[in-house]
């Protein structure tokens, strides 16, 4: 166990790193506790969902809005864990890096369809391409049905409709039906139904991660919002890790929590701030 593993609050060990020796720190009554401190010093695996995790979530994909240093932020993170970070994330590598520039870190995107081991590695694919014709048929009920919109990845078809509401029981028939036709996975997240091809979940993406030697033999600790991200949360429970619920409170398989985005923010940047700085000649300061 690591002494990262040992600060996390369990049922022998309530107490937080800094924090109280007798009572862990919850985020609210009768809620999940609060991680303890990130210490880019241990030996931990960090893996950070994108989406409602580091950005806020908004009505367009496109419209989020990236915070200036995030990039800055995440890509010291990981070389101060030895490259063991990665974005676990819905949308397609190429649409992450059309928002967040392209980062030094390791990212699986499509919900783990697509895989980069470490910064500068090749993408390599963990499921097959999604056929053309599950985006045709949800583009025809979504223009049927007001404009829903749809957003097609390499391995996986995404259907917003947190504009329409009153469109969702037709929208879940209709993916329910593609899914049992095509073999295909259903996911219901945040006012969006996707449809994802076998083996394109973050759970899967996490266990590939965890197998890497650079990973390997690390305590692992997963970041995020949705209900998507629950494959991950129980994944990295199996291996020894914790899930860390970001948002309201609600049913889930993680154990810890942080109250929203700018919390996790927080969280990062601390870390960070944690780490000792290097004299100009390689030393560390105290």
């Amino acid at each position: 166990m690591t002494n990262f593993q040992a600060s996390l609050p369990t049922a022998n060990n309530p107490q937080m790193a800094g924090r109280s020796q007798t009572e862990p720190t919850f985020a609210a009554e009768n809620d999940l506790p609060l991680p303890p401190p990130l210490d880019p010093g241990a030996n931990i695996a960090l893996f950070l969902d994108f989406d409602g995790t580091l950005v806020e979530i908004a009505d367009h994909p496109d419209a989020v809005v990236v915070a200036p240093h995030l990039a800055g932020v995440v890509t010291a993170l990981s070389q101060h864990l030895g490259g063991r970070l990665a974005i676990v994330t819905g949308r397609s590598i190429a649409a992450l890096e059309g928002l967040l520039g392209p980062v030094e870190v390791a990212v699986a995107g499509s919900h783990g369809g697509e895989f980069r081991a470490r910064a500068g590695a090749e993408v390599e694919p963990l499921a097959d391409p999604l056929p053309a014709a599950v985006v045709t048929a949800l583009e025809s009920f979504a223009s049927a049905n007001g404009g829903l919109l749809v957003e097609p990845k390499p391995f996986s078809v995404a259907v917003h409709y947190r504009r329409h509401p009153e469109a969702l029981e037709g929208l879940l028939a209709c993916a329910q039906a593609l899914a049992q036709e095509r073999g295909l996975a259903m996911k219901h997240g945040k006012q969006v139904i996707e449809l994802a091809m076998p083996g394109s979940d973050k759970g899967t993406a996490v266990t590939r991660f965890m197998g890497l030697p650079a990973f390997a033999g690390a305590a692992p600790l997963f970041l995020g919002d949705d209900v998507t991200d629950e494959d991950a949360f129980r994944a990295v429970r199996h291996l020894g890790g914790q899930g860390v619920l970001v948002g309201p409170m609600r049913a889930t398989a993680a154990s810890l929590r942080l109250p929203g985005v700018a919390a996790v923010h927080n969280w990062l940047e601390d870390g960070l701030a944690s780490v000792p700085a290097a004299k100009p000649d390689g030393e560390i300061r105290p």
